[in-house]
């Protein structure tokens, strides 16, 4: 992945309000995270190649599992729960001996798009890449938005906590 260069306005804002606030409430970490992130679920359900519209439906956002207090991290991922459409066996897999011989007993539709594969000649079908650049073609707008809305959450926060 090609590394992402850019700069975020008003995060010295961010600081001072934070510095003011003390402890960040993880409900508003979680909510900027889920916000910005919305971004590229948004274009990569777009980007997705459309045969049935499956594969646009199974792209989600997951969050991470994390013990690190105002941390929250979500992915976008493959719905597990579309795997039944998802997931198609292979007829004759690779047999000993031939080209195919590494090939598997089932395919994995949303991989094989994403990242590409090779075909039973021996072939290599380059994958679209449509996650990845949803990710990389968003990241200076998913880090605005975190900023931003982190920068409401808290200044409401300190409002209402009567901190000034």
């Amino acid at each position: 992945m090609a590394a992402a260069t850019f700069k975020i306005e008003g995060l010295k804002e961010l600081q001072d309000s934070l510095d003011k606030l003390g402890e960040v409430p993880q409900r508003h970490v979680t909510a900027a995270s889920k916000k910005a992130m919305k971004i590229p679920l948004v274009q990569a359900k777009d980007d997705a190649p459309y045969l049935t519209g499956a594969l646009s439906d199974g792209i989600i956002q997951k969050p991470e599992k994390t013990k690190d207090k105002g941390k929250k991290i979500y992915r976008i991922v493959f719905d597990r729960a579309m795997n039944d459409i998802f997931q198609k066996p292979v007829k004759n897999p690779g047999e000993s001996g031939s080209p195919n011989a590494s090939a598997r007993s089932s395919a994995y539709y949303p991989v094989s798009q994403e990242y590409g594969f090779y075909t039973r000649d021996g072939t290599y079908i380059k994958g679209l890449a449509f996650v990845r650049n949803a990710l990389e073609s968003n990241a200076q707008a998913v880090g605005k938005t975190i900023v931003d809305t982190m920068k409401i959450k808290i200044d409401d926060e300190i409002a209402k906590r009567g901190l000034k």
